[in-house]
């Protein structure tokens, strides 16, 4: 791969695959995969990563660098790969996991030769460019988190409607869908004929609060090169994320806070990348996750990674 001024010159055969991961399946075709009627949508079992998640060995400084003993010591997820045909990335993509009473922590390591953001205004839609995410299923609900290299947060609470319900688990002050004009979501494919009005999930719509944030939630982000300067190749991006358990309540589902050895949750990793070969805009913009969910839509809890949280400490 050769790099010169702005220009990523990338081999054909790159450029070939990225487009292949990028547009391998359209609207259309996303929407073709859904098996109406049987709750099939997505990824196969056999699609889904398993990553064991080991208490913490000493204190975590959320300042983006991810220098500390325990991460250098935590197991690394495989590459990520793409999100549609499960290939792998072209750009590195790994993740790390732990956890302590207080938090639990995400380390994600971006390899990027042009470190670009540009999106500095809190809850842009910072998918458009670059950006890490991460998402946590709570069952009837998940949240979404998003950050770019500037450190620009975007984050999301979605409560499926069926669980919407008089007196449940949402029927609360801070979720009250007209006091927080909370949107109707169907999924990233939503406006077909047939899936216009439910969405493309076999659950059907969520309800989307814009205006929620994880409580207490750190998180930071270290460049390592220089963001927005092409003069030189850059070797990427680290971010850092603490999520307090006690903000987690909504998300918990019944399970203990901090969680006991051997507790599940579902968690989704993955970035997006905007890139531009031969000055054309790839749309879709590659997706490379954890876990391949076989369509281009991120919002498939049941296709988002088994993490196991043990109660060992991490070690060497």
């Amino acid at each position: 791969m050769k790099i010169l001024g702005k220009m990523l010159l990338i081999p054909m055969t790159l450029v070939s695959s990225v487009y292949a991961a990028g547009a391998a399946q359209p609207a259309s075709g996303a929407r073709d995969l859904l098996q109406v009627g049987t709750g099939s949508y997505g990824c196969s079992a056999q699609d889904i990563a398993h990553y064991v998640a080991r208490r913490a060995a000493g204190p975590i400084s959320v300042d983006g660098r991810l220098d500390e003993p325990s991460w250098q010591m935590a197991e690394k997820s495989p590459r990520f790969v793409d999100m549609v045909t499960g290939a792998p990335g072209f750009y590195d993509t790994r993740t790390a996991i732990l956890w302590d009473d207080e938090n639990l922590y995400a380390g994600l390591w971006l390899e990027e030769p042009y470190v670009e953001a540009h999106q500095s205004k809190t809850g842009s839609l910072i998918f458009l460019e670059n950006d890490a995410e991460v998402f946590i299923d709570g069952g009837d609900a998940y949240s979404e988190f998003e950050i770019n290299a500037l450190g620009t947060t975007y984050q999301v609470f979605f409560i499926w409607r069926d669980a919407y319900k008089k007196g449940g688990a949402f029927d609360a002050p801070e979720f009250d869908v007209m006091q927080h004009q909370a949107l109707t979501f169907g999924g990233d494919y939503d406006r077909a004929d047939r899936s216009f009005w439910t969405g493309t999930h076999p659950r059907g719509l969520r309800w989307a609060f814009l205006d929620w944030g994880v409580p207490g939630l750190r998180h930071a982000v270290h460049v390592d090169g220089t963001i927005n300067e092409s003069s030189a190749a850059d070797k990427g991006w680290t971010v850092e994320l603490a999520f307090p358990w006690k903000g987690l309540k909504d998300l918990a589902a019944g399970r203990s806070l901090p969680p006991h050895d051997g507790d599940i949750w579902r968690i989704f990793f993955g970035r997006f990348e905007l890139l531009k070969p031969g000055g054309a805009e790839l749309n879709p913009h590659p997706a490379w996750v954890m876990s391949r969910h076989a369509v281009y839509d991120t919002h498939i809890p049941e296709c988002f990674p088994y993490v196991q949280m043990s109660g060992k400490t991490v070690e060497k």
